[in-house]
């Protein structure tokens, strides 16, 4: 009679089992995609975010004043930034899913995958085109070029895999179907670049039908599904199909890859922080000649000129890293990202990637003292709309909060109220501070200085904050303070305990 298998056993058995189909697999020329994967996350996220640089890289003279010209170039520059960052995240979003069907790879797979990677690096290149020459076709030509090229590299994975079907799912592998998924996956991911056909199309005579089609590939899932709501109200309901399509849907709810949604917003957060200090080598070093001939040799003397710049950088940076921070623990409660989660968070990393610009606008106060006041209003919007679509991600978990929030971040759980703060802090902080230079504009700068100092100093007291203000309103409405630990901490303080 065999003695009782131990946990630690056991552990050893199932690794020794996961070694030896590793080893199979690598035998038979077959690899897990985890670190293909994870290579195309960082590639993408940084492809998506340099294509700031063109906007931070706008020549204004300092005696120029900020205009509405100015003001007409930079909006331009920007609306184009955002409408790219947003179909990159596309391409992104669509590899993701890909990649849920597609579940191991060789070295044709691969090599596909490289193909797709390089003609997205080409992408910034055509952006550049699009933002100093928005209104000349080619260069929205070359962008729609581009994206057909990356939706066919992406159908032919799709082909290559299917017609080896050990690559697949093994849920798709098994099923009976797979002819069917085959179909359906190909026309989903040729959609984006059929209308990327057109608007190449209507380049040549209308480029602003161009800019409206590119816009669309962003939002066809939602239009898809707006469109088919209206159908089923107007010819009724339409029957479900006898096999269930339970990936590449365009079911708002259907999950996305949690890990590479943390993956690729961890890869933007990082880029972005690369970029401020970047600015800061290339700017910020005082030439020797300099040095000697005006400051008399003091490097410390050349150094103080820029002190704006170092503390425009400082300021920055703990807006990029306390906006990290709040994703961090936000994902740390998410259970499952859906698309609709998922677009609200590339809107958010959207705005993150626009941080540089901030950077580049707070660091200006001291070359262009007058134009501090748009200056200061343009960085509190980025600041604003980067914080506020972390909050609505965590609203729309919330929406379903069974399905995608752990139980401790749910109404009523231990962190609920917790979350509820840390997340509203840059929204409210940063709408504050644009609110004030409305009154207050001669302190304008004044204002802003003191929301980046006062917000990381609320982020280390935040938890303490919140504990006293429950107290406060417990004691308000009469009711006894729960003991921390106890077991109705379970719930949050805000609610009153259950009937």
């Amino acid at each position: 009679m065999s003695a009782p298998q131990t946990p630690e056993s056991a552990l050893d058995a199932r690794e020794d089992s996961s070694t030896a189909t590793r080893e199979e697999d690598a035998a038979d020329g077959i690899q897990h995609s985890h670190r293909m994967l994870s290579f195309s996350d960082a590639l993408l996220s940084i492809i998506a975010t340099v294509m700031i640089l063109p906007v931070t890289h706008t020549e204004i003279s300092p005696e120029q004043p900020f205009d509405k010209s100015i003001q007409k170039l930079l909006a331009t520059r920007i609306a184009v930034y955002l409408m790219t960052f947003l179909i990159v995240t596309v391409a992104w979003a669509a590899h993701t899913r890909l990649f849920q069907v597609v579940g191991k790879i060789d070295d044709t797979l691969a090599l596909l995958n490289l193909a797709c990677m390089m003609t997205i690096t080409f992408l910034p290149f055509t952006f550049s085109l699009m933002v100093t020459f928005p209104e000349v076709p080619l260069g929205i030509f070359l962008f729609c070029v581009c994206v057909i090229a990356i939706g066919a590299v992406q159908a032919l994975i799709v082909v290559y895999a299917f017609h080896f079907p050990h690559l697949l799912n093994p849920q798709i592998e098994r099923s009976t179907h797979r002819a069917l998924y085959r179909q359906h996956v190909l026309g989903i991911i040729l959609r984006g670049p059929a209308l990327c056909f057109a608007a190449a199309g209507f380049s040549l005579f209308f480029y602003p039908a161009s800019y409206l089609l590119m816009a669309t590939v962003v939002f066809l899932p939602y239009l898809s599904k707006a469109t088919s709501w209206c159908k089923s109200r107007l010819v009724g309901p339409r029957e479900p199909p006898p096999h269930s399509m339970e990936f590449f849907t365009f079911d708002l709810h259907e999950p996305l890859s949690k890990e590479r949604v943390e993956a690729f917003s961890d890869g933007v957060y990082a880029i972005v922080a690369t970029l401020l200090i970047l600015d800061i080598c290339e700017d910020n070093v005082p030439d020797a000649k300099d040095v000697k001939e005006k400051f008399h040799g003091s490097l410390v003397a050349a150094l103080s000129v820029y002190g704006p710049h170092f503390l425009a950088y400082f300021g920055s940076f703990a807006t990029v890293g306390l906006l990290w921070f709040a994703h961090h623990s936000l994902f740390l409660h998410i259970r499952k990202a859906t698309q609709s989660m998922g677009l609200l968070n590339t809107l958010s990393l959207a705005f993150v990637g626009g941080l540089p610009l901030a950077y580049q606008q707070t660091s200006a106060f001291a070359r262009q003292p007058r134009d501090e006041l748009e200056s200061v209003r343009i960085s509190c919007a980025i600041i604003f709309f980067a914080s506020i679509f972390q909050f609505a991600i965590w609203t729309t978990a919330l929406l379903h909060e069974r399905e995608t929030l752990q139980p401790s971040a749910r109404f009523g759980g231990q962190e609920h109220a917790f979350m509820f703060a840390k997340l509203a802090l840059y929204p409210c902080a940063s709408l504050l501070a644009f609110t004030c230079t409305c009154f207050l504009s001669r302190f304008s700068t004044a204002i802003f200085h003191l929301m980046q100092i006062a917000v990381p100093f609320a982020f280390l007291l935040l938890r303490l904050l919140v504990r006293l203000a429950l107290a406060v309103l417990w004691a308000l409405r009469g009711l006894p303070v729960p003991e921390l630990g106890a077991e109705d901490d379970s719930r949050s303080l805000l609610l009153p305990a259950p009937c």
